[in-house]
């Protein structure tokens, strides 16, 4: 999932960027922002940098696999019909 720390970093970052007086005005904007931003990001169907490295690994490892089982087939059709 997304890393909390950065989520709290960006949501520091748009309420610091609200001029003084409207931040004064809006007590707080930042729990606000990072409410939001989670809640939209919640509805994005991302994974971490993490998963999907790890994921590449397995597809790759499958794909492997799945050539290998492809050529011994082969061999063994191969062998079944001499």
């Amino acid at each position: 999932m997304l890393d909390p720390k950065k989520l709290e970093d960006l949501a520091k970052q748009i309420a610091d960027a609200v001029p003084p007086g409207v931040r004064n005005m809006a007590e707080g904007a930042e729990g606000k922002i990072k409410q939001v931003l989670q809640t939209q990001l919640s509805k994005l169907d991302l994974v971490t940098r993490e998963e999907f490295d790890i994921q590449s690994q397995v597809l790759i490892r499958t794909r492997e696999k799945l050539d290998a089982m492809e050529t011994r087939i082969a061999e063994l059709e191969s062998k079944h019909s001499d």
